[in-house]
């Protein structure tokens, strides 16, 4: 009788298991790449992450994190900057050709304007400098991942905020005419915002709370190189804009204006 009772037991807990598993069946962790020289870094990384119920690949330098990158597809990217043979900022231009998904650089310098312009010019979503607080790094990454998860959201749905002027939500593609211009994730999202507020004009702190989080007002650098590469992606003359104008003390707004002469 009691071989019995154990089994019915064991049938018993099976059974809950099974049960457990079926009612999460379809969630899918969240995957989190951490691409860095350091072995101390990467274990405390993959122990933070995984402990905030994140899935955690690690890889030791930049080659082995493109590998990764392209066979497991990550839902974001934290990058450290100092890397042998291939730096950081190499590795994140190599990302950026193959997928859209948020980059996080980790430097471990202080925070340097350089540093910061080329790691956006290269592609990068977000930047943190080393030693950083979990609660910060968790913050911020989770920001990027809700960006990112707000444009998945937005597939199929288009914007037309001017005549032959379309902002493709779901391809993260401007087309104005003919041309057809690729937007990164917070390129789009930075342009998307002034967009749906077609001539009205956005603050930098209200552009950096809407897109990056309000932890990050009153960083105003990261807005002003945002609306700098946009500006040399679409802009015919980017010292004399014709979409993206500023108003100096007031902020940014978009609005199609006809060139000189015309």
């Amino acid at each position: 009788m009691a071989r019995i009772a154990r089994l019915e037991y064991a049938i018993h807990c099976l059974r809950q298991a099974l049960s457990i598993s079926d009612r999460y069946e379809g969630e899918r962790m969240q995957q989190i790449l951490v691409i860095d020289d350091d072995a101390d870094i990467r274990a405390m990384l993959q122990r933070l992450l995984s402990d905030e119920g994140f899935k955690v690949l690690a890889a030791p330098d930049g080659l082995s994190g493109l590998r990764l990158a392209y066979q497991k597809r990550p839902d974001a990217v934290i990058l450290d900057v100092m890397m042998p043979e291939m730096d950081g900022f190499e590795t994140c231009r190599r990302l950026r050709q193959m997928t859209d998904t948020p980059i996080m650089l980790l430097t471990g310098r202080r925070t340097d304007v350089n540093d910061i312009v080329k790691g956006l010019e290269a592609g990068a979503d977000e930047y943190m400098t080393k030693p950083f607080t979990t609660p910060e790094l968790i913050s911020r990454l989770k920001v990027c991942l809700r960006r990112s998860g707000k444009a998945e959201a937005a597939q199929g749905q288009y914007l037309f905020p001017a005549p032959s002027v379309v902002l493709d939500c779901g391809k993260h593609e401007l087309r104005i005419g003919e041309q057809t211009i690729y937007l990164s994730p917070s390129e789009f999202e930075v342009l998307r915002l002034l967009v749906r507020h077609v001539g009205r004009p956005l603050s930098t702190d209200a552009i950096l709370a809407q897109v990056w989080g309000p932890e990050q007002v009153g960083d105003g650098r990261l807005v002003k190189q945002y609306i700098y590469q946009l500006r040399q992606k679409i802009e015919p003359d980017p010292g004399a804009p014709r979409y993206i104008h500023t108003i100096r003390g007031e902020g940014y707004y978009f609005a199609v204006t006809k060139p000189d002469g015309q």
